[in-house]
């Protein structure tokens, strides 16, 4: 059995993470919640003016009702956002992997003015194995921004060529690249669900 569908079928969870405006129909995140229905997505109050405060209580909210352990897949927004909550949370410990992907650099010039909530950016190594995805040509995070926000958290980095901000532009469809390094993150050894 695919190592993601082996994960959730033990009774465990995949929390998705949208950034900024959400993540549309045609993004990787949502075709993956599609053909994942077990995948848990976090839903914010405000997709368009975020608050750093509310978007990690949102985070906690879903990983809280979460069954088993979790593995979290972020992208953009969502990944500093989850930088931020693994510092504060109360269920961090139950999080055994988590799959960043593009993360905002929101202190960037040209960033929202709502993003300074998301000041100072955390440098906490994460709890958990971790791994970030970058593209060598992301317009709103460079490659070298993005490998120090890996140092900083601990986490492996994959610096990917030619996929912008790895959103719905980048025209991943499916994105099986993407869902290949998320099945490199899975516990080789799937705790199983007890029967009752």
């Amino acid at each position: 059995m695919d190592p993601i569908e082996s994960w959730l079928a033990a009774g465990n969870s995949i929390v998705v993470v949208p950034g900024w405006r959400d993540s549309g129909p045609t993004h990787w995140q949502s075709r993956w919640c599609a053909r994942f229905p077990g995948f848990a997505r976090v839903v914010q109050h405000d997709w368009h003016v975020p608050s750093a405060r509310d978007w990690v209580a949102g985070l906690e909210r879903t990983v809280a009702q979460a069954p088993g352990q979790v593995i979290i897949v972020a992208h953009s927004l969502g990944c500093v956002t989850l930088g931020h909550w693994a510092v504060l949370s109360q269920h961090a410990s139950r999080v055994v992997s988590a799959m960043l992907v593009a993360p905002a650099d929101v202190a960037r010039e040209d960033a929202p003015a709502s993003f300074a909530t998301f000041l100072p950016l955390p440098a906490t190594r994460l709890p958990f194995a971790s791994a970030v995805i970058a593209s060598d040509n992301d317009p709103v995070c460079s490659s070298g921004r993005s490998m120090t926000l890996a140092r900083d958290w601990g986490s492996r980095c994959v610096v990917l060529s030619g996929l912008g901000h790895i959103n719905a532009d980048s025209d991943l469809d499916d994105w099986p690249l993407g869902l290949k390094l998320l099945s490199q993150l899975v516990p080789p050894a799937v705790p199983q669900r007890l029967a009752a």
